[in-house]
């Protein structure tokens, strides 16, 4: 019995570590936030080490949803793709780059659930992960537990004093900015 205990174990040791690895690439942690009843959309996030000689680019993620998109801290990251040099480790992670899952429609994200999503890269081809949804915990730079905007947060700040600056000129959002959401 106790042997049966332990192959089971070591069975589930790399869902665990919930990591992929490839000959070239390792894909740690992909996770998802949940979302609110009424989110039309939720982000996701995981991190990609190139542990190969050439570089490789993420082009996109492909889910069932109506649509997934590849976000930057500026919008919507372009049809190049996210280069990631030989090497390099790439974070897709809260208040920057993200995946985008849009199309919601009514059926929020949920603690424990498990999103399948294929990566789409230039060289390494397709690999299919799972982005686990996990629990929003303390006030990250997107929300705070109370849904409301996280004002404190220097990312979420600098984001928007930008977008103020390229609708009102330079300069113009140089003090606190106050968001919509939280007044």
């Amino acid at each position: 019995m106790r042997q049966l205990a332990l192959a089971l174990a070591f069975l589930a040791a790399p869902a665990a570590a919930h990591e992929v690895t490839t000959e070239t690439l390792v894909i740690d942690h992909p996770y998802a936030l949940e979302t609110p009843a009424t989110a039309l959309s939720g982000p996701g996030f995981l991190t990609i080490t190139n542990t190969g000689d050439a570089p490789d680019r993420l082009l996109a993620v492909r889910a069932a949803f109506a649509r997934v998109v590849l976000r930057g801290s500026e919008g919507q990251v372009g049809p190049e793709g996210i280069a990631i040099a030989p090497g390099q480790t790439v974070t897709l992670a809260p208040g920057g780059m993200h995946v985008l899952f849009m199309g919601l429609d009514g059926d929020p994200f949920e603690e424990g659930e498990r999103i399948p999503a294929t990566l789409v890269f230039e060289r390494a081809g397709e690999i299919a992960v799972e982005f686990w949804v996990e629990p929003r915990t303390g006030a990250g730079p997107h929300r705070t537990p109370s849904g409301g905007a996280d004002r404190g947060d220097p990312a979420t700040q600098a984001a928007v004093r930008a977008a103020l600056d390229r609708l009102m000129g330079d300069g113009a959002a140089a003090g606190p900015v106050a968001l919509a959401a939280d007044a």
